[in-house]
């Protein structure tokens, strides 16, 4: 019930309408669709972060099929970051350098969106880190164990809507 609630006040911060239609929960992940925008999401927060959070971090990946947009992927960190820092997002070897703003990252194109898909379903985590405001590391981890699935259902959820 705790993870539940958890995902659900993730949901609320991902999106201005809360989403009508769970897809499903996998493992520390769960799908969404909302039929009214429409769009559909898999979500997660992360398993594990380093030093104190100041906001609700997540990770999520987005399908608006009327944009024609798939595997966009979104996180948001635990912490506002440095104006002087990156945000890399590392997965099964690879490390990808992400757009920033000052408490998110997102891929900088759709090639990246679909390398950081293919890294996700190979790998068992996935690590986000930048430094904060303070000088301080963040590092947010997320366990990938059901993100294939809750991505599946998020991409199906969607399809031909």
């Amino acid at each position: 019930m705790k993870f539940w609630a958890m995902l659900s006040g993730l949901a609320l911060l991902a999106a201005p309408a809360l989403a009508k239609d769970r897809l499903g929960v996998y493992q520390s992940w769960a799908a969404f669709r909302d039929a009214e925008t429409p769009r559909c999401y898999a979500i997660a927060a992360p398993e594990e972060t380093i030093r104190n959070r100041e906001l609700k971090p997540y990770l999520s990946i987005g399908f608006w099929p009327n944009e024609g947009i798939t595997y966009q992927f979104y996180v948001r960190l635990s912490r506002e970051r440095s104006s002087n820092s990156g945000v890399t997002l590392s997965a099964a070897g690879r490390r990808f350098r992400l757009k920033a703003d000052r408490t998110g990252g997102w891929g900088k194109d759709r090639r990246m969106d679909l390398a950081v898909m293919t890294a996700i379903r190979s790998a068992r985590s996935l690590s986000i880190e930048s430094i904060g405001r303070d000088g301080k590391s963040i590092v947010d981890v997320y366990n990938l164990r059901g993100a294939p699935s809750a991505i599946d259902a998020a991409a199906l959820g969607c399809r031909g809507k």
